[in-house]
């Protein structure tokens, strides 16, 4: 793709999804359509821009039918900032846990991570060039840099000539210097460099009443002038020093303060939060006692997902134009046992289907990331062939959904624990089978499944 994340059209979007999803087109369309509508509203003019809500998606389906791994392929493909969380592990305002405001931190940390890396991009030459002239200096303490030409300021005599010295002798060799250095025949050469050590010392404080959370934002900047930013000496290779400086410069370039301006702009107008595991905090009606990680939760989610401003140690953020995609299995609970105001901020729901044999099969060898080609690379590392029969591979994905009708149905997934056991005795003979061809037919994989098949007691335990 040659096009930046954001502007993919919908047909793009869900080609790219097609190369690592099998099916869930109707999923694949809701998030492609809510992605374009991300850039379509950029161009609104500024009156009507503000009054364009994203439409949020609840994605509803069994485990392992694609909900996560939608959300995953969408934050490689997208550049905009993009978090993906557990509803589970967030708790009521005032019970240990993590505070649900904390999500909207974290999405602005990874935009501040993606910004930060793009303005590193247009200093990378300048700042090689300077930590390669420090590292000179180092290497050649006696010998300075060659000073540049004195520029003559408007209405002075030009200056006089400088005394005679031993320069062109001191740049040749520190030019020689250079030319090793650059050839890396100086790399396991020690040397003691000034490095500065780890600013910010982190601090976590669980939420609880006033955001107890919110004291690593207000007294960060404080902590940092009193124990960050001192130097230490290290003796280090030349290679680590060349990286250590590098970074240092690098960082010494760039305008923090601009990075977090351009930070907070895009995920005020395009960050993206996947909330994971959203029906594990529905409330399936028997309740004994505060029901701290359920209801309380949604209540908790319902502001930020409404839109708030929410504080973070790089300022207020508006999260009115974030869009917030939510997934959940729901087979313990409905969308329904949602309360009605959160239900009613995910207008867009999406059903995915459970996965079929043929399904298993395209997942088994068509995506880029597929099974079996893992399997295939992994085991060519040893100097071993594995070679999948056709019906092999049929044989395989009618194991996987005759155990997922019989058993609890995990998807997808079970074809990992499947092919991990199928091949468990060439994985573990491979290092003594090297220069071998192994046909994996279907006698094979009767062979080495028949008495987990046979045995229903055992197959709960092993697939």
């Amino acid at each position: 793709m040659t096009k930046d994340g954001d502007k993919l059209t919908p047909k793009e979007i869900v080609a790219a999804l097609d190369k690592y999803i099998i099916g869930q087109t109707k999923a694949k369309k809701a998030v492609a359509i809510a992605l374009r509508n991300r850039y379509r509203r950029t161009r609104l003019p500024e009156e009507l821009k503000d009054e364009v809500a994203p439409k949020n998606i609840i994605m509803i389906g069994p485990t392992g039918v694609g909900k996560t791994e939608i959300a995953r392929r969408l934050a490689k493909l997208t550049n905009a900032p993009f978090i993906k969380v557990e509803a589970t592990k967030y708790t009521e305002v005032g019970y240990v846990g993590r505070d649900v405001e904390s999500m909207i931190r974290d999405l602005m940390s990874v935009a501040i991570s993606l910004v930060r890396q793009e303005f590193y991009a247009t200093v990378h030459e300048e700042a090689t060039r300077r930590a390669e002239e420090a590292l000179l200096d180092l290497l050649l303490p006696g010998i300075k840099k060659p000073p540049r030409p004195l520029i003559p300021l408007p209405q002075q005599p030009p200056p006089s000539e400088p005394p005679p010295s031993e320069e062109p002798v001191s740049s040749a060799t520190r030019e020689k210097f250079r030319e090793k250095l650059r050839n890396g025949e100086l790399d396991d050469k020690l040397v003691e460099i000034n490095v500065t050590r780890s600013s910010t010392p982190q601090i976590e404080v669980f939420s609880g009443g006033m955001s107890l959370e919110e004291l690593d934002i207000n007294i960060g900047g404080s902590l940092s002038n009193i124990f960050g930013g001192r130097k230490k000496k290290k003796n280090v290779t030349v290679k680590q020093a060349k990286e250590l400086l590098y970074n240092e410069e690098r960082d010494k370039l760039i305008d923090m303060d601009r990075v977090s301006e351009i930070a907070k702009e895009r995920v005020e107008e395009m960050g993206i939060v996947f909330i994971d595991e959203i029906d594990k905090v529905a409330s399936t009606g028997a309740k004994v006692g505060p029901d701290v990680s359920r209801e309380g939760v949604q209540r908790d989610i319902l502001p930020i997902v409404e839109g708030s401003k929410v504080n973070t140690k790089y300022g207020m953020i508006d999260t009115s134009h974030i869009l917030f995609v939510a997934a959940g299995a729901f087979h313990m609970s409905k969308p329904s046992d949602l309360i009605p105001e959160l239900q009613g901020r995910f207008p867009l729901r999406v059903e995915l289907a459970a996965l079929t044999k043929d399904d298993f099969v395209k997942i088994l060898t068509q995506p880029e990331n597929a099974l079996i080609k893992q399997y295939i690379e992994l085991l060519k590392t040893e100097n071993v062939e594995v070679v999948f029969e056709e019906e092999a591979i049929g044989r395989i994905a009618e194991i996987a959904t005759s155990v997922n009708s019989t058993t609890e149905n995990i998807g997808a997934r079970r074809l990992h624990t499947i092919m991990e056991h199928l091949l468990e005795d060439v994985s573990f003979n491979a290092p003594e089978l090297k220069g071998q061809t192994i046909r994996i037919t279907p006698a094979y994989v009767d062979e080495k499944l028949k008495t987990i098949m046979e045995d229903r007691d055992v197959t709960r335990f092993i697939l």
